[in-house]
């Protein structure tokens, strides 16, 4: 049995009997909603960044910048800005403003002055981030998956960004969660925890999807379940993180279908 507990904004576990591992079937039992990662668990960012990118860096005379290293490294500075809100230092900010200044950061590394950018076409730009593509299997799997659990994004996107996203793909949330609803960003505690107190929710009722493990980690310290789905090529197919599970997560798949399939949907 593991029992959880919240200290000053942390949460703990501390380890007593051996867990019994149920079958996979029921592993979810008493989980009313599946909560999910969106960057590189339903979308595939970078290549969606760097089709958008690609015709932008062609018209500043930087055509031979390969798309997908421009996406690489608008994404690097994706975690270090997000830090300063997780550390105090910034209030939170959304997403959308972090892009936007993440932009205007990385563009000289690739020989481009962003103050030559007329300020629309750099808005533009940024809302790529709200046009990615989902991976072949989500609408499929969460489709089947939303006839017996609530279905919502625990994102760090904001809402509109994910809104955006879901209408041009059709994915279909039942809500809109993440880090401005609860204005934390994960893995902070709060981003879990706060998740389900608007869900009116115990931690246990909640699961996480995603293909991060250290996503699956913080929010496992919080009382939620977790199912760990690979995406191994999110970073291209030289990519190292994240190939396989790393911990007992309560479920493992291959994909959102195979998710919905081993839950019996």
């Amino acid at each position: 049995m593991t029992v959880f507990f919240v200290t000053r904004g942390r949460c703990s576990s501390i380890s007593g009997l051996p867990e019994v591992k149920e079958p996979s079937v029921v592993a979810l039992d008493g989980v009313r909603a599946l909560v999910f990662d969106v960057f590189g668990t339903v979308v595939d960012w970078r290549s969606g960044v760097a089709r958008e990118a690609d015709p932008f860096l062609k018209r500043h005379g930087a055509g031979t910048v390969i798309p997908t290293a421009f996406a690489d490294a608008w994404r690097r500075r994706y975690s270090p800005a997000m830090e300063e809100v997780r550390s105090g230092r910034r209030p939170f900010t959304r997403l959308d403003v972090l892009h936007r200044e993440n932009l205007e950061a990385v563009l000289p590394e690739f020989g481009i002055n962003p103050a030559s950018v007329p300020a629309s076409e750099l808005d533009e730009l940024n809302l790529a981030w709200h046009r990615l593509d989902p991976w072949p299997d989500v609408v499929v799997g969460l489709t089947r998956l939303k006839a017996r659990y609530i279905i919502a994004p625990l994102s760090n996107g904001n809402i509109i960004l994910m809104l955006d996203m879901a209408k041009r793909s059709g994915i279909p949330w039942d809500a809109i969660l993440g880090a401005e609803i609860v204005q934390a960003y994960k893995p902070m505690p709060q981003a879990y925890l706060r998740t389900a107190d608007v869900l009116a929710m115990k931690p246990n009722e909640i699961c996480l999807v995603a293909a991060h493990n250290g996503d699956l980690a913080a929010a496992r310290a919080c009382g939620l379940r977790t199912a760990f789905v690979p995406r191994p090529t999110e970073h291209g197919a030289e990519q190292t993180t994240d190939l396989h599970a790393d911990r007992d997560w309560d479920l493992v798949v291959s994909d959102f279908i195979a998710l919905a399939e081993r839950l019996q949907l």
